[in-house]
Parts: structure tokens; sequence; C-alpha cells
């Protein structure tokens, strides 16, 4: 595994943990939200762009099932904004992986090359 996916795998575990911490009041993750991580972590780990990839919100391919789509959406609308204070490094390195070219772009500029 590489660099980028492994930034990608911390800044999501740190985004639930905040997330879970401040609105379930729980100093260990809940069920629901250990469930969460751990099934974005797989979906990283099966991603068929791994380092070429950019942010899974830009991303082509929707690999989450729609409910835990919806609810990493719920906890990166809360964790999001927090992250600038608590974590600026990964908000702002999570930014930048962004503005990264979508992954089929990158495919088709290398197929024509």
């Amino acid at each position: 595994m590489g660099d980028r996916v492994k930034r990608e795998r911390e800044t999501i575990q740190v985004m639930v943990r905040m997330y879970c911490r401040d609105q379930h009041y729980a100093a260990e993750l809940c069920a629901e939200c250990q469930e969460l991580e751990e099934y974005a972590v797989m979906r990283l780990n099966r991603c068929p762009f791994q380092e070429g990839k950019t942010t899974c919100a830009k991303c082509p391919v929707h690999c989450y099932k729609p409910e835990m789509r919806e609810y990493v959406r719920r906890v990166m609308r809360y964790s999001g904004p927090r992250m600038l204070l608590r974590h600026p490094m990964k908000a702002l390195l999570h930014l930048l992986d962004g503005r990264r070219q979508e992954p089929v772009k990158q495919i088709k500029k290398q197929v024509a090359e």
C-alpha cells in the first residue's frame, strides 16, 4: 500500500473518531462508527485506482453502498471543518488530494500518449 492510500486511510479514521467522540459522546468508537471505519478502510484497500486516486467524493466510481455513503458524508460534513483546527496537515493534504485529476482522465491521458 502506498503513501497516498495510507494517508487517505488515516484521514478517514481520524474523521470517524472525531465524529463519534463528539456526536456519540464515546471514548471508544461505537459499533456503528466502528463498522463505518472498517468499511471505509476495506473500500480503500480495494480501490482500483490506488495511488492515482483523487478523494472518494470526486471519484468517478462510487463503491460505497448508498447507506454507508450517506453516513460518511455526514461524518465528513461534521469533521471536515474541525480538521483544520485539530489536524491541519491532514486537512491540507486532503484538500490538495481533492485537486488531483480524476483517475479516468489520467488513464485516458496515458492511453493517448
